[in-house]
């Protein structure tokens, strides 16, 4: 900023950065804005380089720190409007430059257009910001309907900072959500992918998940989970989507890793289990988890775009499920060596958490996998002889009801082999 500010161009602090520190938290990231244009930005700073196609920014990098600088921009609306905007309002392209009073206009929540400027060390409010800051609310700049359908990434954005801010929605911004989840239809999948990432990998992952079904939107990025999530049996399978999030809400607390491919392999699971019952009269069991985990991935890839290195580990996971049953001293100990045992038993233990995988069979998996070889050898043998577990699709076993909760996941908690 004091670089920009020397070279004779404006230069605020703008966005989350702001929101953060008036709010007394640690930001994430620092978002300048400036009336030098990209290229000017690239001229006074060597260790810059420029991105984006729809908003083409600068990233200038110190060390480990990448600072994202923008120009100005202008209002989209105009003479030559008519290729930028679709016919539902979605903007496409965006690079018209403006002035600070015209990119005001351009944010989505006035808690997000608080500017900080170091000329006089003082915060530009436009929109009220403050006073919504204050009161905890959050609020559209602009027509609510209006701002939705210039980008319906907007209502997953007011969804992720209610439950990051602990914010209520103005009514003014709410009921559009309930009326125009559709939208998301139209977002390229590789912008609703990085999207549910800030969602459920940043700690507010629980709150998030409620708010998006509580509006109508979590259908929009995964209809099949939310398919299966409606025909609940004795808590399953919201309970298990539930642990998982809380306990991915707990690791990112604790600073601990947290993996896509486990997320997404729970958030999808529901879907994969109601898939493979329709299959199994015809295929046979694993046939039928295999083609079913097969189905699910390729919708979910169309509605949110999960890479190939996710993907992969997610089908690993639940390709192992069924061998959790199989104890004896062989068949234990190869599944054991597998490398990706760790995430595999990780997630029986959320399924046993919500009752789908019998509460013995994640008592003897977490004897096994915390004892040593002789430990090992023992169980193992002890098995080879019991009959353990049955045949029955997991999602029509009898259930009982389970206390809730995110305890009893053993030593990994998220899958630490998943990535």
């Amino acid at each position: 900023m004091y670089r920009l500010h020397e070279a004779g161009f404006q230069a605020y602090l703008v966005g989350g950065g702001v929101r953060d520190l008036l709010l007394g938290r640690e930001p994430k990231d620092f978002d300048v804005v400036t009336d030098a244009r990209p290229a000017q930005i690239k001229e006074l700073f060597r260790n810059a380089r420029l991105i984006g196609r729809r908003f083409v920014l600068a990233h200038v990098q110190f060390g480990q720190e990448v600072i994202e600088v923008a120009t100005f921009r202008g209002q989209s609306v105009g003479e030559d409007n008519t290729d930028r905007v679709t016919v539902d309002g979605m903007i496409l392209r965006d690079n018209v430059y403006g002035t600070m009073d015209e990119d005001v206009w351009r944010r989505d929540f006035t808690v997000n257009a608080l500017y900080y400027t170091i000329a006089d060390f003082s915060v530009v409010d436009y929109v009220n910001g403050m006073a919504d800051l204050k009161a905890g609310v959050l609020r559209l700049i602009g027509e609510p309907e209006q701002r939705y359908r210039e980008d319906p990434v907007r209502m997953l954005r007011a969804v992720r900072f209610a439950a990051k801010l602990g914010f209520r929605i103005d009514p003014s911004c709410e009921r559009p959500l309930l009326e125009n989840g559709n939208l998301l239809e139209a977002v390229p999948p590789a912008r609703l992918f990085e999207e549910v990432l800030k969602m459920f990998l940043a700690g507010d992952a629980l709150k998030s998940f409620e708010l998006l079904r509580h509006y109508d939107l979590f259908g929009r990025l995964f209809p099949s989970t939310e398919a299966a999530l409606a025909e609940e049996v004795d808590g399953f399978p919201n309970l298990l989507v539930a642990n998982a999030l809380r306990n991915t809400d707990t690791r990112v607390a604790e600073d601990k890793p947290v993996t896509p491919a486990f997320m997404f392999a729970a958030l999808l699971w529901p879907a994969v289990v109601r898939r493979r019952l329709a299959l199994e009269g015809r295929l046979g069991a694993a046939p039928a988890l295999q083609q079913a985990a097969t189905d699910c991935v390729r919708e979910a890839v169309e509605r949110v775009s999960i890479p190939r290195r996710f993907s992969m580990p997610m089908q690993e996971i639940w390709g192992l499920q069924d061998r959790f049953v199989q104890r004896n001293g062989k068949r234990a100990a190869r599944l054991y060596a597998h490398p990706r045992f760790r995430a595999a038993y990780d997630f029986m233990l959320l399924r046993a958490e919500a009752g789908e995988v019998d509460e013995d069979t994640a008592r003897w998996w977490t004897e096994y996998q915390a004892g040593d070889d002789q430990v090992r050898t023992t169980l193992g043998d002890a098995a080879v002889n019991e009959v353990v577990g049955d045949d029955t699709p997991p999602a029509q076993r009898p259930r009982r009801r389970r206390r809730r909760g995110g305890g009893g996941r053993g030593r990994g908690g998220h899958g630490a082999s998943a990535a």
